[in-house]
Order: C-alpha cells, then sequence, then structure tokens
C-alpha cells in the first residue's frame, strides 16, 4: 500500500461546497459533530483515505472488518451550500503523516471545487461548564469578522498552545493555497465525550452555512452525558473526607 492511498468511490458534481472536517480530537466535539451532520443530512461516502501513518488495526462492524481509513462523504442539502464532510476514527500517528495526510485532504478538496474550509474541535477547559461559547481562529480578517457576527469569540492567545493535528494543519496549509479556512472550537471539560459542545459549533455553521438540522438525537446523548457526570460526582462525594472541626463551626 502507498504512503498515502485514495479509494474513489463516486464523483457527484458539487456546487460552491466547502469542507468541513471532524475528527477525533477534544472531547470528541469535532467528530461527533460531523457525523451528527451526516446522520441529519442525506449524503454520499466519495472518498476514502488510507495511510501507513494511521494506527495498524482495523475496525470491526458487526464481524466484518475494515481498514483504518478517513473518509469523505458528499451532502447537497435542500438549504444552504453543498459540504464535502471529512471524518474518521483516527489521526497520524506521527508529525509527516500529519502533513501528509492533511496536503491528500486538501488536494481532494480542491479537486471537489472546495472554496471554504471549516474544522470544528474543542478546546478544553479543565473544569465543567454549563455555558458552551465557541473560540475562533482563522485565516483571514473577513472570515474572522463573518464569524464574529455568528457569535464566535477570539480571544488572544487562546488556544493556548495553537491547534494541533489536523484542524491546525488545515488553516496553515489552507493558507498557502489560498483557500479560506477557520476552525470553531466549542468549549468543553475535556473530560468526557461532549454532545453539547458539538451542538454549539454546528449551531454557528448552521447560521454561517444555512443547512437545516435536528438536533434531538445530539440533545440526548447530552443527557446521557449529564447522567454520567452526575453519578461521577456523587461518587467523588461520597469519597471525599468527613468535615473538619474548623468546617463545622460554620454549619447552622
Amino acid at each position: 500500500m502507498d504512503e498515502f492511498d485514495i479509494e474513489a468511490l463516486a464523483d457527484p458534481a458539487l456546487e460552491d461546497p466547502v469542507l468541513v472536517e471532524g475528527l477525533p480530537g477534544v472531547g470528541h466535539v469535532g467528530k461527533l459533530a460531523a457525523e451528527h451532520l451526516l446522520e441529519e443530512l442525506e449524503s454520499e461516502l466519495v472518498r476514502r483515505v488510507y495511510s501507513t501513518h494511521f494506527p495498524p488495526q482495523v475496525t470491526i462492524d458487526e464481524g466484518r472488518a475494515r481498514l483504518a481509513a478517513a473518509e469523505f462523504h458528499a451532502v447537497t442539502p435542500e438549504e444552504g451550500q453543498d459540504l464535502l464532510v471529512l471524518t474518521g476514527d483516527h489521526q497520524a500517528q506521527d508529525n509527516q503523516g500529519h502533513y501528509g495526510l492533511t496536503d491528500t485532504f486538501l488536494d481532494i478538496a480542491e479537486a471537489f471545487g472546495v472554496g471554504r474550509v471549516f474544522a470544528l474541535g474543542g478546546v478544553p477547559t479543565g473544569e465543567l461548564i454549563e455555558e458552551y461559547d465557541v473560540l475562533g481562529a482563522s485565516t483571514t480578517d473577513a472570515f474572522a469578522d463573518e464569524l464574529e457576527d455568528a457569535g464566535v469569540e477570539f480571544r488572544e492567545d487562546e488556544p493556548a498552545g495553537g491547534i494541533v493535528g489536523v484542524s491546525g494543519l488545515l488553516l496553515g496549509l489552507s493558507e498557502r493555497r489560498d483557500i479560506p479556512a477557520t476552525c470553531l472550537m466549542g468549549e468543553t471539560s475535556g473530560y468526557l465525550v461532549d454532545p453539547k459542545s458539538a451542538q454549539a459549533v454546528l449551531e454557528v455553521l448552521q447560521e454561517i452555512i444555512g443547512f437545516d438540522v435536528d438536533y434531538a438525537s445530539l440533545e440526548e446523548r447530552a443527557d446521557e452525558m449529564e447522567e454520567v457526570v452526575r453519578k461521577i460526582q456523587e461518587m467523588e462525594q461520597q469519597n471525599a473526607p468527613a468535615p473538619s472541626d474548623e468546617d463545622l463551626r460554620y454549619i447552622g
């Protein structure tokens, strides 16, 4: 197998498409968001990308084995722009693979006529949160202005340490190809899979692109995760040390 191997499955004509990337990352925010788009909107699998830089494993689905890969799905919603959605279960295991795969992803995007790139992900807060802000990074001022109008926040020196992996490289390498690109990052604790953060990111994307999706399944998953968090908090409280005499004097 080649270092980067592209399997062509279909070649639909897309009108003014945008690339939406959602690969595994913090809180699985981007992956959840991209998969929700594919669940809610009609899509067609058009490309698979295999690479020796992916983990050496196969995915098992009802007993069937499939080599690790990234996938591109074409989406032509009734409302809004056409989408080319990039999903997968893995990112590369090394720096060379990250660069090579991102270049390959952009080659495919350009071949489908993609005019803008949206990378989706999460930014960790280190604590459980109630209000889910969406942070942004962009390669052009015009793109940033459009995102700010949609409620995206641009904070100085955040995310700390920059954006790593495919989401970050999509911005850097897209800029070198003169393709406007942005990364939409939902705030998340970073401890658990976060459907609420994924919904916050999708709501921003929806306002910009104009598609129409229902969020009931994401909200159901969010309720399930809240129940998990509640049980964890109860366990932590049960294992907490008894209050000291100093603490008790303020009670009553």
